[in-house]
């Protein structure tokens, strides 16, 4: 057998013996190693190909997908791999620490004005775009209301993982960046919910009854999800654990344990895990960037991982014939439907048309809608192939349009956000001296570059103790001058703690006039 094939007759082998046990090949350590080479050079050619993307500007996870696709059954790795059920429950698990990532990195302060309208977008917003979808898919290409209804649900969810990494990347107005991420933490839930609805075997009746069920899973999710993210964070914050390695750990462990405990109560675990994700990175915890790069490092590992296993997938050589069904459905949803579902949800809130038109074109979808194209398959659905292929096509499609232009779109609305850069703050508990040692990192942008350390007006109980420039640490004087890439060290007192560290960013982003001339900087905490 050719060596380059033996890769594929290893993956066929193991994952029929994981589905059918007993058959197959049984996982031996010769296998493992030869696995976890390919895996290593998956990763490092995906850690590559995001330098590639930034520069081009073509989305990562199409980059992603394209690895996938040239592992697979059509490419140069030749792996036939069909297990759709073992793609959704790994797909599961990597959106789940794609919320839980994007959950932590979600600013409250932006989150928070636009809450009702991102919950609004999450709800109406995703009827008005199943509904539209649907008819497209039914009377210009033909398909039966079941599997129309299907594919309009799928694609109805703005994927989080292409929305956190292309919009933290552009100087967008908060309460834009803030509506959009928060619009694609809810929109997951209520999508679940209607595609495993759609894909059961049976007509759905009784529609009320099905809105009922939405309703109650979402306040059980968003129930518990503010449950766990709190009591986490109590216990983080009151707990002083021996390592500093142990916190981004255990802040990952009560994300995952919030979807986990809101699936098992029969609630959306989706909007669990994103709300306790959101809590728990607006409490203020304890060696806050570590934990922030683990979960960013986690992100990057389910987002590669995902995408890698949707490009496995799929067979190129059966798309020909969804080619332009699928085009005539983006163009559907991309010009019609999620439009008007973005003006009808923001009607009362008197949105600009600037910002309306932005959140339209700004629906990006990706590995969500894929992930999801596998329940009907695994249930067995007519024509679920064909769905997924649809929804594949689609998603690439659109994708590499809407993505790479989102920029243009902004400069041509004239929507631009702040340009200050946010302070970098670690926070270490010192249990028995009662106090705070903060780390304060001044990145380039900040406004605490020409600020004296005077001119902090730290409150009583806190106060610069040491500065690292260049290599070279000082004790700062009341005149010492901070830089842009400057360490401060600042000790601060339990009670003092939190004001000391809301003043340190109010002088990040408004300089020394900060608060005089009414700059607070952000709420969080982070």
């Amino acid at each position: 057998m050719p060596r380059k094939r033996w890769l594929a007759r290893d993956v066929r082998e193991l994952t029929r013996g994981a589905q059918e046990p007993g058959k197959g090949t049984p996982l031996t350590v010769h296998h493992l190693n030869q696995l976890l080479l390919v895996c290593s050079i998956v990763l490092l050619v995906a850690v590559a190909a995001v330098r590639i993307s930034s520069r081009s500007g073509l989305p990562s996870l199409l980059v992603y997908l394209g690895i996938g696709i040239a592992m697979g059954q059509d490419g140069i790795g030749g792996i036939h791999f069909d297990n759709a059920e073992l793609t959704q429950v790994i797909g599961y698990a990597a959106l789940v620490v794609i919320l839980a990532e994007g959950g932590l990195g979600t600013k409250w302060s932006e989150v928070r004005p636009v809450l009702p309208s991102a919950a609004v977008l999450a709800l109406v917003g995703v009827a008005v775009s199943v509904g539209v979808t649907a008819s497209a898919a039914h009377f210009l290409v033909g398909l039966e209301w079941r599997q129309a209804l299907i594919i309009g649900a799928v694609v109805s969810s703005t994927d989080a993982a292409a929305v956190f990494s292309v919009l933290r990347k552009i100087p967008l107005p908060s309460r834009v960046t803030g509506a959009l991420e928060a619009e694609s933490g809810f929109n997951d839930a209520p999508v679940v919910i209607l595609v495993v609805a759609f894909s059961s075997a049976g007509p759905v009746e009784h529609w009320q009854v099905l809105v009922g069920e939405i309703a109650l899973e979402l306040a059980i999710g968003a129930a518990i999800g503010l449950a766990v993210g709190w009591l986490g964070a109590w216990g983080l914050r009151h707990v002083a654990l021996p390592a500093s390695g142990l916190y981004p750990i255990a802040v990952m462990a009560i994300a995952v344990a919030a979807y986990a405990v809101g699936a098992i109560a029969h609630g959306s675990g989706f909007l669990a895990v994103y709300l306790a994700s959101m809590v728990l990175g607006n409490a203020k915890l304890p060696h806050w960037p570590a934990t922030r790069g683990f979960a960013e490092g986690l992100g990057w590992i389910a987002q590669i991982g995902m995408f890698v296993l949707l490009g496995l997938l799929v067979a190129p050589h059966e798309l020909g014939d969804d080619i332009v069904p699928a085009l005539v459905i983006g163009l559907a949803l991309t010009m019609l439907a999620r439009p008007l579902s973005v003006v009808l949800s923001l009607l009362p809130f008197r949105v600009p048309w600037q910002e309306q038109t932005l959140m339209s074109w700004a629906g990006l979808r990706g590995a969500v809608p894929i992930i999801l194209a596998t329940i009907p398959m695994v249930q067995g659905v007519d024509g679920s192939e064909e769905i997924f292929n649809i929804v594949f096509v689609l998603v690439v499609v659109y994708t590499l349009i809407q993505g790479p232009t989102l920029p243009w779109l902004a400069g041509k609305l004239r929507l631009g956000g702040d340009t200050a850069a946010d302070l970098g703050i670690e926070s270490a508990p010192l249990e028995r001296l009662r106090g705070h040692l903060l780390s304060v990192g001044v990145p380039e942008g900040s406004r605490m570059h020409g600020v004296e350390v005077a001119e902090l007006r730290l409150p009583a109980g806190a106060a610069v103790t040491l500065v690292v420039r260049d290599g070279t640490s000082f004790v700062p004087s009341p005149a010492t001058v901070l830089r842009r890439g400057d360490e401060l060290l600042v000790v601060a007192t339990d009670p003092v703690r939190d004001a000391a560290e809301r003043r340190l960013r109010a002088v990040g982003h408004g300089g020394k006039l900060a608060g005089w001339l009414g700059t607070d900087g952000p709420a969080t905490g982070r």
